[in-house]
């Protein structure tokens, strides 16, 4: 059961002038549902994306590297859900090529203005003529304000959807933020079994974009964890439609900063969105490394918690078991670190300090603190100004039986 997620209702998500989206049921998914989704965007948009740092990068994610790398003008997306297209080799490549070319051919554009993107199961075969043959129904479905079916469409083991949607206001031009992202297992940074697609209506120039999108992937979907799993699908993709008027084409444009904070606040909605919808997840967790001497040391420690399967388990079980904590990160790789300058909360709740339990811990204080649903840990390591804070969950029974059970 997902962990405090909210989902906006259908009236409070704003259609993105510039991008329309059609979605159908193409088979692919074992449900039966609708799997196939399908965005066409207006002409002159830009497209930006950051992809997954696994060897066994998907061919989707090879051919939607290659087309953005052309400077194509990114015209189309194709997403399947229910197989990730990965592993397969080159009957993938091609496989991914085809629907590319298949969708280019409806929508009267180049395969290269054309981004494939898959997700599910790893080493079979995409049926690609199933995704073919529901090409034109996708797109005969195309509607201008569809982002709550296609979070839905999008969706493999997630059970729940999930959308960002807010408006901004960029000197008097009222601008939309709308986004969607899919993941809930084999998730951790460098991207994860994650899709994210994020569009808005002011114009961004494309090489901005690119530094834009990188730098809020590294602030959003970088900074989750579920099981420190990364996958061979993750994609998180910005467009700018440029259809409101507005253009952002520097850092030093009036409307660089509220753009840039607003885009990366709802990519860090839907990233945690993400890890709120865990597979099999009762608790949601925001660990806090403040003090640390660089970026890189912040993150160790960080994700040295946020992953270590004692830790995790003992929140699933609401047991102040909190030496685990301070065990994750004295193996987390800083060689000089001091532990008696170190200090540990656990909410509101001193643990550690001085190297050892913190004089006035109490053991029910602890339990308080495990009993609720959302719990910061907040790591002091005294040793810099560098802080950093990663999202991640417990694991419980369920996890182990829904990626048992995953293929069957």
């Amino acid at each position: 059961m997902a962990v405090n997620l909210q989902i906006p209702a259908e009236s409070d998500i704003h259609a993105v002038a510039g991008v329309e989206i059609g979605i159908t049921a193409a088979g692919i998914h074992k449900s039966g549902r609708p799997d196939l989704t399908v965005f066409r965007l207006a002409p002159n948009s830009s497209v930006a994306g950051v992809f997954t740092t696994n060897r066994f990068r998907a061919a989707p994610v090879q051919v939607s590297e290659a087309h953005l790398h052309s400077d194509a003008d990114t015209r189309a997306l194709v997403i399947n859900t229910g197989n990730a297209n990965a592993a397969t080799g080159e009957s993938g490549l091609q496989n991914a090529r085809r629907s590319c070319e298949e969708l280019a051919q409806l929508l009267d554009l180049r395969p290269s203005q054309v981004l494939p993107f898959s997700t599910g199961v790893i080493l079979e075969p995409l049926p690609v003529e199933k995704l073919v043959a529901a090409l034109p129904a996708a797109v005969d479905s195309f509607g201008a304000n569809r982002w709550f079916d296609a979070a839905h469409s999008i969706m493999t083991t997630d059970t729940q959807p999930k959308i960002h949607s807010s408006q901004i206001t960029l000197g008097d031009t009222l601008t939309t933020i709308t986004g969607i992202s899919k993941g809930a297992g084999m998730i951790k940074p460098n991207m994860a079994t994650m899709l994210g697609f994020l569009a808005t209506d002011a114009g961004i120039a494309p090489e901005l974009l690119k530094e834009m999108t990188r730098s809020i992937a590294n602030r959003s979907f970088n900074r989750i964890t579920i099981d420190g799993d990364t996958s061979t699908n993750d994609s998180f993709i910005i467009m700018a439609t440029g259809q409101n008027g507005v253009m952002v084409d520097s850092v030093a444009s009036p409307h660089y900063a509220v753009l840039y904070q607003a885009l990366t606040a709802a990519a860090a909605e839907l990233a945690q969105k993400i890890v709120r919808d865990a597979e099999g997840a009762t608790k949601f967790m925001t660990i806090q490394v403040e003090g640390a001497a660089n970026e890189a040391e912040a993150l160790k420690v960080a994700y040295a918690v946020a992953q270590s399967p004692l830790v995790k388990t003992a929140f699933y079980a609401s047991d102040p078991n909190l030496g685990r904590i301070l065990c994750a990160i004295g193996y987390a790789g800083i060689k000089d670190l001091d532990v008696s300058n170190l200090n540990l909360w656990l909410g509101d709740v001193l643990v550690a300090e001085k190297g050892g339990r913190a004089a006035s811990y109490q053991e029910e204080d602890g339990q308080r603190v495990m009993q609720e649903a959302e719990i910061v840990m907040r790591i002091a390591l005294n040793r810099g100004t560098h802080n950093e804070t990663v999202y991640t969950c417990d694991f419980s029974h369920d996890y182990v039986s829904i990626n048992a059970d995953y293929r069957s």
